[in-house]
């Protein structure tokens, strides 16, 4: 009973955050899946490879939720959707087979790292005033944007997120609105969420280490109790990133991702570097 409350808690946050910040709560889902995990005794080989796997398998549904906010606002920019997809899809099958041969430790110190980066970026934008609107910024051409969209569903699929904080900083470097951004973001992070949940489930399919409940590395019992409390969450969250100004929300999402990195830097270092 304990662990289940803990998973409704988790998905509580991790939907909100999911709406608000485009992100689809992997940031969230990670790291507590991680200390769940090993309460629960699981071995430290597929730890952390069965908390991103369960944290891709739960944005497919809190990512939906928060889709549907968006759309009925007329935030999502489908055209943008429908050029990314095809590179999303392949670079997220790719980033789970990557994640499978990499080791838990630097899993979780590539993320912290990569947060980071992220939130530093974030604040310098929010630094520099923009010499013309935001959305007059070319976006890169068809082509271009399929490559990212690969990048992004690579590097999202090892990490367990919605791609938001990849893809919410470039749109926005490319001139997009942030409301506009964080709503393409949350759409983008379905093909992200469902190609790289498939391929965790394939790459840990018939391992002897995962524990009853598990559907290759993704943990069913885990995935169940998040969904639960995620998706209405989930539309809270949407409905809040429509009624902060820009700046906040930019602000918000690059503190959020500053904690996150440091603690994962700061578990993980040591670790990798004994």
């Amino acid at each position: 009973m304990e662990t289940l409350l803990i998973y409704l808690a988790v998905g509580a946050v991790a939907g909100t955050i999911a709406g608000l910040f485009g992100v689809g709560g992997g940031l969230i889902i990670v790291p507590a899946l991680v200390l769940v995990f090993t309460a629960m005794g699981i071995e430290a080989e597929v730890l952390t490879q069965m908390a991103v796997a369960t944290s891709l398998a739960t944005i497919v549904v809190t990512s939906t939720s928060a889709i549907r906010i968006h759309h009925l606002r007329g935030a999502v920019d489908w055209r943008l959707f429908r050029t990314m997809t095809p590179g999303i899809l392949l670079g997220s099958w790719l980033g789970g087979v990557t994640a499978h041969w990499l080791p838990g430790a630097w899993l979780q110190l590539l993320i912290g790292v990569f947060a980071l980066v992220i939130a530093i970026r974030m604040w310098l934008a929010g630094l520099r005033r923009r010499a013309v609107p935001e959305d007059a910024s070319p976006l890169p051409k068809r082509p271009a944007l399929a490559a990212v969209g690969a990048l992004i569903g690579w590097a999202s699929a090892i990490f367990g997120i919605g791609g938001g904080s990849l893809t919410v900083p470039f749109l926005s470097h490319c001139g997009v609105r942030i409301q506009r951004a964080v709503a393409t973001s949350a759409a983008c992070g379905l093909p992200i969420a469902i190609a790289g949940a498939l391929s965790f489930a394939v790459q840990g399919w018939g391992s002897e280490s995962l524990p009853p409940g598990s559907g290759g590395y993704i943990y069913w019992p885990a995935f169940i109790g998040i969904v639960v409390a995620s998706t209405p969450c989930a539309h809270l969250g949407a409905l809040l990133a429509h009624r902060l100004p820009a700046q906040v929300l930019k602000n918000s999402f690059a503190l959020l991702l500053c904690v996150i990195g440091v603690r994962f830097v700061w578990l993980n270092l040591g670790l990798v570097l004994s």
